[in-house]
């Protein structure tokens, strides 16, 4: 851990990035830096098949008529570690702790779409996704849509083990209604999840295109009280995230403890220089 502190610190004396410091009166930032389970680890047998949702009262007042509410396997969230509904888990405080910390920030500046990425692969970006925007939904001044723009290896439907046949390419590329495509896990009333599938090629365009951008139009106005989340693809695999990350109002960035390296580190806070970059989550902390 000491050496991300050393990037960070670097970053920061270099005027690249706000992480790691408390912010001067009236800046627009937030420090957060919290250790949260990744999506590798797995908990033991004795936690598998528990419920690690639904044990709190949820809200009735919202109904669907045209979202369709799906079914969650309580055995899968358990084995991806979606444990942002359990009151029984320990390790949830610190979803909750990153919750208030981004809501604190988002609230005071007004924002309402947050992007989620990392340096590289594998560090639980999509599980720390996943996580943070049930914990958000749980509390009740929100609705949070999460959106898998991970185009390349979408990982937000496997993760809450659900089965899809469309995604938002399908609304951007052939017009499918994205009331089609959207989908709420009945578990958490609050919640709503706009899926990606796989595609080969021409990601970045897709995600710089009239139509995402007419997406971004129509998703921000319609509900002026709910959080979007999208689930970037990582900084330093290509360009997907980076042609994104203009279109939101902040950034969380997810980085492996005992993983990242300082150079990924520094990289990747370089190039989110120009964003409004909230802090780094720590994950896997040993």
């Amino acid at each position: 851990m000491d050496y991300l502190q050393e990037a960070i610190q670097k970053a920061r004396e270099q005027g690249k990035s706000g992480i790691g410091r408390t912010p001067s009166p009236g800046e627009k930032m937030t420090r957060v830096s919290l250790p949260v389970s990744g999506a590798t680890t797995q908990p033991s047998s004795r936690d598998v098949g528990k419920a690690p949702v639904g044990e709190l009262p949820s809200p009735s007042e919202i109904k669907y008529t045209r979202t369709r509410q799906v079914e969650l396997d309580s055995g899968v969230l358990a084995l991806n570690r979606v444990i942002a509904g359990s009151v029984s888990d320990p390790q949830v405080e610190a979803y909750r702790q990153l919750r208030s910390h981004v809501l604190t920030a988002m609230d005071r500046n007004g924002w309402n779409t947050l992007a989620i990425t990392s340096p590289q692969e594998a560090v639980g970006k999509t599980t720390t996704s996943v996580n943070l925007a049930i914990s958000i939904s749980r509390e009740m001044n929100h609705t949070v849509l999460l959106v898998d723009l991970d185009l390349r290896k979408p990982r937000v439907a496997a993760t809450l083990g659900l089965e899809i046949d469309k995604g938002i390419v399908d609304h951007l590329t052939v017009g499918e209604p994205i009331e089609n495509i959207l989908l709420n896990p009945a578990t958490f009333p609050r919640f709503v999840v706009l899926p990606g599938m796989p595609q080969g090629k021409h990601v970045s365009e897709l995600l710089s295109s009239p139509e995402m951008k007419a997406f971004m139009m129509e998703a921000t106005k319609r509900y002026p009280d709910r959080i979007i989340m999208f689930d970037l693809p990582p900084l330093l695999r290509n360009d997907d995230a980076m042609v994104f990350v203009p279109n939101v109002d902040a950034c969380l960035l997810v980085v492996e403890d005992g993983a990242t390296t300082p150079g990924d580190l520094e990289r990747s806070l370089d190039l989110l220089k120009d964003a409004e970059l909230l802090g780094t989550v720590l994950n896997k902390a040993r």
